[in-house]
């Protein structure tokens, strides 16, 4: 079975989108972790806790490493995946737009079930559960566009990498 050019080069492709995947995935998750341990210190946030459950701070950061490693992954691909398809030149602002998007879904599968299922209805504890979230995700997104593009400055000041 032979092995035509375009082949080998479709691999290397997808090898570099692989590599791409998963640098971005871990400095976005990171930076989400790290606005989620920020913002956890927050007196606010400990009375956005105490309204909805009895969670602990440690597992608010545990569990935000993973979380933010999801929601980092799923950027990161939509990012990559269809980044000639959103309609800016900047990849900054190209990476805010795909993580204002994971953002509206986030808080209608995370934030509005978890005020419709309180006993109280407390809308500014909604609110403040958006903020907390769009700070987060645009912090990731920002991350992610920053980082894309100084691989690509990279990648373009320096021809012997091509």
């Amino acid at each position: 079975m032979k092995v035509s050019a375009t082949d080998s080069g479709d691999r290397l492709k997808r090898t570099e989108f692989r590599r791409k995947l998963f640098l971005l995935t871990i400095v976005g998750g990171i930076v989400f972790w790290l606005a989620t341990f920020v913002t956890s210190l927050l007196p606010i946030a400990a009375a956005y806790r105490a309204a909805y459950s009895n969670w602990s701070i440690q597992t608010v950061w545990v569990g935000s490493v993973f979380a933010g490693m999801l929601f980092s992954c799923c950027v990161s691909y939509f990012y990559l995946r269809f980044y000639d398809k959103i309609p800016t030149m900047s990849p900054v602002l190209k990476s805010l737009l795909v993580s204002t998007v994971a953002l509206v879904i986030a808080i209608l599968i995370i934030d509005v079930p978890m005020v419709l299922q309180s006993e109280q209805f407390v809308l500014h504890y909604f609110f403040i559960g958006v903020l907390f979230n769009s700070v987060r995700f645009l912090l990731l997104g920002f991350a992610i566009g920053f980082v894309y593009k100084r691989l690509n400055d990279t990648v373009d000041s320096n021809p012997s990498a091509s």
